[in-house]
């Protein structure tokens, strides 16, 4: 399966994508905006997420400071370029994973499954930026505006994911569903940030024992009696969305 893979030399690698606004104009600009993303995983990597300037990742990568910041307002600014190329490879992956699966179940646990195969080599430096992330001033969280591009687009996967299932979803909730998956999954990531056992064997189990719950879930709100207590769930998430 295709891993984003830092660089531990300065030639420029194919992968990740410009994030929104600073868009490179030329195949020379994105191949320096890719060695500094590269660049840049590689020291978060070997000397921690707070270590990590943009001065040292301008030095290692050969570029100007101002360079550096041309391509990347900041720090954090990094990190999003980082899930933009997350988000195209878990959009590829994902996708091979749950080909001519029809069963939601089995869906949602390939496709979770296969987001953490794709970020297990950037375990050691999650925990550094998830501070930063769970400020909801920060760039880097997930509600964020400059998170957006990379939200919607996650979301609008979940949406493929139960549309290319066989599952009966109740019409009070297929509209909703997307995000409350995509909700799912940042729990899961939130569990595999501070989940130690080898491999995150713990964090693969929560996905298999946790996808059948979910999709009994949406199976029991189509249940007479339901509507009512679907409704105020729905209303309670909308009511305190960011």
């Amino acid at each position: 399966m295709s891993q984003p893979q830092p660089q531990s030399t300065a030639q420029p690698q194919s992968g990740p994508q410009p994030p929104p606004g600073g868009q490179p104009k030329s195949s020379r600009g994105e191949a320096t905006r890719e060695l500094i993303l590269t660049t840049a995983l590689r020291l978060f990597r070997e000397q921690g997420y707070e270590a990590t300037t943009m001065r040292a990742v301008a030095k290692e990568a050969g570029v100007s400071v101002g360079n550096a910041y041309y391509y990347f307002a900041s720090k954090e600014h990094l990190i999003e370029g980082f899930y933009s190329a997350l988000l195209a490879q878990h959009t590829e992956t994902g996708r091979a994973a749950i080909a001519g699966e029809r069963d939601l179940t089995a869906r949602l646990r390939l496709s979770t499954r296969s987001y953490i195969e794709l970020v297990m080599p950037y375990h050691e430096f999650a925990a550094g930026f998830l501070a930063t992330a769970a400020d909801p001033r920060s760039p880097l969280s997930p509600f964020s505006a400059e998170s957006s591009p990379v939200r919607e687009a996650e979301i609008a996967f979940a949406a493929e994911l139960v549309r290319g299932s066989d599952a009966k979803i109740p019409a009070a909730l297929r509209d909703d569903l997307p995000e409350l998956l995509w909700l799912y999954l940042m729990g899961v990531i939130l569990y595999w940030v501070h989940d130690r056992s080898e491999g995150a064997e713990r964090t693969f189990a929560l996905i298999d024992r946790t996808a059948p719950l979910i999709v009994k879930l949406v199976n029991l709100a189509r249940l007479p009696g339901t509507k009512g207590v679907l409704a105020d769930v729905l209303d309670l998430i909308h009511s305190f969305r960011p």
